[in-house]
């Protein structure tokens, strides 16, 4: 019984390169990657994430905020614990939440943002967003700025967002206890 599995086994991967090799096609663009079964139970979080309509806040210095919505294809919820940017010496996640006298603040959120398992999570003005301290130079509307998130698991997804002018949401910042 054994023997015949193997054999069942073996002719199951033969099939399996057949039919990877027929879908090659010759499109410049197209760029097929195959893993073993182990390799793909393994992948990075950052793997099955992307972004939409990223953009950030166009400042002269001082403080600024990059939006969008992060996108999970993947299977299982994915943690984003971090940021970085070329223009920002300090990042942070950022929530904005009202505070006991009923004005809306900033403030960091230490645990992360969670995108939930084939679902999106809303980067917005007034509302989560991706906080940049500090900036020490202009960001002129229309640059593209770079960023990157880095996942619980180690991961890191990096992209890029164009600077706009925006006027709104000027929420206080509270720095956390």
């Amino acid at each position: 019984m054994k023997q015949h599995l193997k054999q069942l086994s073996g002719a199951a991967a033969i099939c399996a390169v057949l039919v990877l090799s027929a879908c090659g096609g010759t499109t410049e663009s197209q760029n097929v990657t195959t893993t073993s079964p182990a390799a793909a139970e393994t992948q990075d979080q950052a793997s099955s994430i992307e972004i939409r309509d990223a953009w950030v806040k166009s400042a002269e210095t001082g403080m600024t905020a990059a939006f969008g919505v992060l996108v999970n294809n993947g299977d299982d919820d994915v943690t984003v614990s971090a940021s970085t940017s070329d223009v920002s010496p300090i990042m942070e996640l950022h929530e904005t939440v009202e505070d006991p006298s009923g004005e809306m603040i900033m403030r960091e959120k230490a645990d992360g943002f969670v995108i939930p398992a084939g679902g999106e999570y809303l980067l917005q003005p007034g509302a989560n967003h991706l906080m940049l301290m500090e900036v020490e130079r202009p960001v002129k509307a229309g640059e593209e700025v770079k960023f990157a998130l880095a996942m619980e698991d180690g991961s890191s997804f990096d992209f890029t967002a164009v600077a706009k002018d925006y006027s709104g949401a000027n929420e206080r910042y509270v720095e956390s206890e």
